[in-house]
């Protein structure tokens, strides 16, 4: 099902609300003064769409580059009249204090505040207005959210010496939060009380109070009659914290898992710990214990251990305590502990280090809070996707992109998430990949690139590109590709691995695309980049795989792309062609590739004043004798003159060579050359080689024409016959047997 799920197109209302989003004042708003977005009076939204229009406002703005926020987005919901508001998400730097305070006469159910730190005792003034409708609510990672600034002097002068002091907000409390039932504090600020701050709360169900330290924890039993949930993720843990715990008997969630390397903690966990939890929280369903050391021996030793098929039930349970459940627990959490690797574990869900499944597992239950466990968890994927063959790709595959997506600018995550999914797209996972599913790696790996310059983020992103199909697959991503590539290629520093995938992918991108994709790429610099990197090789006297692919992204590039071959020739194109001609004389790729790129130059009429100097023609006329990479280099410098002879004679305006001299080595050229040579070369029209034929000014031009077309026509009749006919190249041959001006050898080839 989860193949069917990936492939299934976006709902319509997806579909309208991203619409929508990426265009407010064409849709639902108008600007008011050129420049504050307000709804059209006649716009009445519920809460279903409204909601949703926020949380994917969010998720856009951090996901999409692209993606321009709005300073006065939220504002369009401050009339509950027209737009109603009940449960939303807010991350990040996205939020601040004026966004909820525009919002605040909106009954809010849910709000989830994920960490704002641009959010101060401000917002806290705001909560209180939904106080009497909201049911669930999150502050997790919301760091200065207690903090109010504070001007001492109040004075023009003094402000300057003393700037705001950042000052704790000791007396907010939930007073007349009748309703909160759900409530996560997760990182909260030290020095706030988290008692005081809780008392007035009448029946809270969940809790989470990650990361915060408290050595008393006794105020808990207020709810033992209400709280089924409670984490306490790297809470240094005492005796009395258990013994408080084992009072709030509703639990049904328990987390009191750890970073086992974040700091340092007294705290074991022992048999009779796990013991007293499993008699007297009878409602357990989910339990986690990541991250802890066990004190003693809680497992049953391998002799007792019923063998066979690994069992869930509880009486068969390889770790002692849990032998007491009542039935499996749906959920259990033992990463980074030895307690994952035992047979027989009591749970449906089991999070931990031994398997895919259970590494998975992990991933799944720590990406939204807990990036530093998350990324340890994908690096064990990684392992598993390198070294064994993943069983459950698709489920890797999202889990590891919603990381990514989640914790765009967390360093670990990058590198090991963007690892990974180098692993996952690679060719034998391909056949189970959906166009949308392999559209969300591309869109991911784009935004690593995008938001890290570190070396290896961007060449783990790199080689993940080089898994798709170029240039078919990043055709949606077209301009913001080359963009990033061409960016990583600007830089002054680089690394000579990711160079050399990111010239590969620049000339894969600009392969067999449409002219006018080509000339958006020339204007963001592509051809002066590649030359650029030309001129670096030149330097060092290197010629690489960087230098050979840089001459060919050039050679596609300005295939029939006039804008392009211009821009080469303005930035000393011929000057660099010259030099790697006297520097690399024995580099037949190199020199195959720099004469495709002058072949595309010489097509352009307006251009080819440029090319007749003595010295090119001179060039030109040696290469024809060229036995590199077959007949490639011959039939090309024959190409480039063929076209300059075709002007005229009344063109050649310099003394050395003659022209009767190289039209001369010009028909020795072609009649050397093995009409059944296989070619390393790809027409895409033969517009430029049709033009040729009816012309009797230069009847060597024209036999090179017809040799090319003869060449092609017979060595590859599937691909090119239809092309010679479907551009109306028969109705020229047949004329041109008809010409007197035409050689007796050349009627014959047409024929």
């Amino acid at each position: 099902s989860l193949k069917m799920a990936s492939d299934s197109p976006e709902s319509l209302m997806t579909l309208c609300t991203d619409y929508c989003l990426r265009n407010l004042e064409g849709t639902l708003c108008y600007l008011l003064d050129n420049e504050t977005l307000r709804l059209h009076p006649d716009i009445f939204l519920p809460s279903e769409i409204c909601d949703k229009l926020v949380n994917e406002y969010v998720e856009l703005v951090k996901t999409d580059s692209v993606f321009e926020p709005h300073e006065s987005f939220f504002t369009l919901f401050s009339d509950p009249r027209s737009t109603r508001l009940a449960r939303i998400h807010l991350r990040e730097q996205i939020v601040q204090d004026q966004d909820l305070e525009a919002i605040r006469k909106q009954d809010l159910v849910e709000l989830y505040l994920t960490n704002c730190e641009k959010l101060t005792a401000k917002s806290l003034q705001t909560l209180v207005s939904f106080s009497h409708t909201l049911i669930s609510l999150s502050l997790f990672g919301c760091c200065n959210i207690f903090y109010e600034e504070e001007n001492p002097g109040g004075c023009e002068d003094d402000c300057l010496v003393n700037p705001t002091r950042q000052v704790l907000v000791k007396d907010f409390t939930f007073e007349g939060f009748s309703r909160l039932r759900f409530l996560n504090l997760g990182r909260l600020i030290e020095g706030v009380n988290v008692e005081t701050l809780l008392r007035p709360l009448a029946s809270l169900a969940a809790l989470d109070l990650s990361g915060i330290q408290l050595n008393d924890v006794g105020f808990l039993t207020q709810w033992k009659d209400s709280l089924v949930s409670l984490v306490l993720y790297n809470m240094d843990l005492s005796e009395e914290h258990i013994q408080v715990i084992a009072q709030l008997r509703k639990l049904r969630h328990l987390d009191i898992s750890r970073d086992h390397l974040s700091s340092y903690y007294k705290f074991k966990l022992t048999r009779r710990v796990l013991n007293l939890f499993v008699e007297n929280l009878v409602n357990l369903t989910s339990l986690d214990i990541s991250g802890h050391t066990m004190l003693e021996n809680c497992t049953i030793p391998s002799m007792e251990e019923k063998m066979g098929q690994t069992s869930i039930e509880p009486a068969k349970s390889s770790i002692a305590p849990f032998r007491g459940l009542k039935r499996p627990l749906q959920f259990l959490g033992l990463f980074e502990t030895s307690l994952c690797r035992l047979t027989h574990i009591p749970a449906y869900k089991v999070s931990g280090d031994k398997n895919e499944e259970q590494v998975l597992n992990a991933i799944e239950a720590y990406t939204e809070h807990r990036p530093e466990i998350t990324s340890r968890a994908i690096n064990l994927l990684f392992d598993i996707a390198r070294i064994e063959r993943c069983s459950q790709l698709l489920r890797a595959l999202q889990l590891v992109i919603t990381a990514l997506k989640c914790h765009k600018d967390d360093k670990n995550i990058q590198v090991t998430g963007s690892a990974a999914l180098f692993y996952l797209t690679n060719s034998e996972y391909r056949m189970e990949q959906s166009v949308k599913l392999r559209r969300q790696v591309i869109q991911v790996v784009l935004n690593g690139m995008e938001s890290y310059q570190e070396v290896t983020v961007q060449r783990n992103c790199c080689l993940t590109l080089c898994n798709f199909s170029i240039p078919e697959e990043l055709e949606f991503q077209y301009r913001r590709v080359n963009e990033l590539l061409l960016n990583i290629l600007n830089q002054s520093r680089q690394d000579e691995s990711i160079q050399r995938i990111a010239v590969h992918l620049c000339n894969a991108l600009v392969c067999q695309v449409d002219n006018d994709h080509k000339e958006a790429v020339g204007k963001m610099g592509f051809v002066m980049t590649m030359l650029k990197l030309i001129q670096k090789k030149l330097a060092d006297k290197t010629c690489d795989q960087v230098m050979e692919f840089s001459w060919s992204a050039l050679w596609n590039i300005t295939d029939e792309t006039p804008d392009n071959c211009e821009m080469f020739l303005n930035y000393s194109g011929m000057k660099l062609f010259l030099e790697c001609l006297k520097e690399f004389p024995e580099k037949q790729e190199l020199h195959r590739n720099m004469l495709g790129l002058l072949g595309n130059v010489a097509e352009v009429k307006e251009l080819r004043p440029q090319l007749m100097t003595s010295q090119f023609i001179s060039v030109f006329s040696n290469l024809l004798e060229s036995k590199a990479d077959g007949i490639e280099v011959s039939y090309n410098a024959c190409g480039v003159l063929s076209h300059i002879m075709f002007d005229g004679p009344e063109v050649w305006g310099i003394c050395e060579p003659h022209r009767e001299e190289v039209v001369k080595r010009m028909w020795a050229a072609i009649q050397s050359w093995d009409i059944n040579s296989r070619r390393n070369i790809n027409y895409r029209s033969f517009e430029p080689i049709l033009r040729l034929l009816p012309q009797g000014i230069s009847p060597v031009s024209q036999h090179w024409a017809t040799w090319a077309l003869y060449n092609l026509v017979s060595v590859y009749p599937d691909k090119y016959c239809p092309l010679l006919i479907k551009e109306g190249g028969i109705p020229l041959l047949k004329d041109m047997i008809k010409m007197a001006s035409a050689r007796q050898e050349t009627k014959e080839m047409a024929r």
